[in-house]
């Protein structure tokens, strides 16, 4: 074995001809391992985070606020739902699954993530998000009208609310990095009342304008904890494996077969993307209702540009799970999907 012997002269040019390099050799290298943009997202929840622990959120009960998430999302109530349609979806469902098929396991670990991490990363991002809104653009809030019913508040408040989440789903469906976040979500393919918590943290970061109406009304009342878990509910109903339209209802209400669309593996999934109301894809012809040939159809990312759980002989969850939440940090690959180009004509929307 011979071992080469570097003179002087030639490290100084090797040094040398380093130093000549351009300066975006290093941004092109970084841009080689990472997707920069969603870094940029990530950096921006922290630094709102950071904004919002500086204030001590505005005054506001840290303490209060998690625990009031805690019981929307995994409270007695909710969990109770959630059983009820586990039970469900044995009786009435869309396609016949296994009790344990790989992608309700892979689901538990996601769920296990929201009690755990989602929750609380959730309740400091939305406290900071509403003491800056209230901090800067204080005009936005509206000030104590006494003459306005509380339940007119109330309802106007979750109409809005709704209104933003469906805003926020199609921004995560027509903006490039917003989608590497998202698209975990659609990645499942055995779909179950448990993949309504399949979603990446920093998913949640483009979901706080749902907090607009509530900050903008909050001197005039709150949405009422019951309701909110009753919404989490509802968005939980919407993903279930369950052979369920609402009828003529469907014309307002987002149903399972409605949403399920939504998540097909065949064709555009930028469609049906209310939460609990089906009225804004209507409005702005996004909506395409099920029939006899939707109500059972695949779902899942065509594909996979993601790693997932049925790709290998042996499910993997664990490394699954883990490169799933790295995924949206890495360049993108020849698999991933192109984002569809906007067009206001119902036609577009059709399966």
């Amino acid at each position: 074995m011979s071992l080469a012997i570097q003179s002087p002269s030639n490290a100084r040019s090797i040094r040398r001809s380093e130093g000549d390099r351009p300066a975006s050799a290093a941004p092109l290298a970084m841009r080689s391992r990472v997707y920069l943009p969603a870094c940029a997202i990530a950096v921006s929840a922290v630094g709102l985070i950071a904004l919002g622990w500086a204030t001590h959120w505005g005054g506001a009960s840290l303490a209060d606020s998690m625990t009031g998430l805690r019981i929307v999302v995994i409270g007695p109530a909710t969990l109770a739902i959630l059983a009820l349609l586990l039970v469900a979806e044995r009786v009435w469902p869309a396609q016949d699954r296994p009790l344990f098929a790989r992608g309700h396991r892979q689901d538990v670990l996601y769920t296990i993530l929201n009690m755990t991490v989602t929750v609380p990363f959730v309740a400091v991002l939305s406290l900071s998000f509403a003491d800056v809104v209230r901090a800067r653009l204080p005009w936005l809030t509206f000030p104590r009208i006494g003459a306005l019913p509380h339940g007119l508040v109330i309802a106007a408040i979750f109409v809005a609310m709704d209104g933003c989440n469906w805003l926020a789903h199609l921004a995560n469906h027509r903006v490039q990095v917003l989608w590497r976040f998202h698209e975990l979500h659609h990645s499942q393919e055995d779909m179950t009342v448990l993949t309504v918590f399949r979603t990446h943290p920093f998913v949640h970061f483009v979901y706080l304008i749902a907090l607009l109406p509530g900050i903008v009304l909050l001197a005039n009342g709150a949405l009422p904890t019951a309701l909110l878990v009753i919404y989490a509910g509802w968005v939980a109903l919407a993903h279930s494996n369950i052979r369920l339209g609402f009828g003529p209802l469907g014309r307002v209400f987002v149903s399972p077969n409605y949403h399920r669309i939504h998540h097909r593996l065949e064709g555009r999934q930028d469609v049906n993307l209310g939460f609990a109301l089906s009225t804004w894809d209507q409005l702005f012809h996004t909506a395409v209702f099920p029939t006899s040939q939707t109500v059972a159809i695949d779902t899942g990312l065509k594909g996979r540009p993601l790693i997932v759980e049925h790709g290998t002989p042996r499910p993997r969850h664990l490394m699954v799970f883990l490169s799933q939440l790295v995924a949206p940090f890495r360049p993108m690959n020849e698999n991933q999907l192109p984002l569809p180009t906007w067009s206001s004509s119902s036609r577009d929307a059709k399966p």
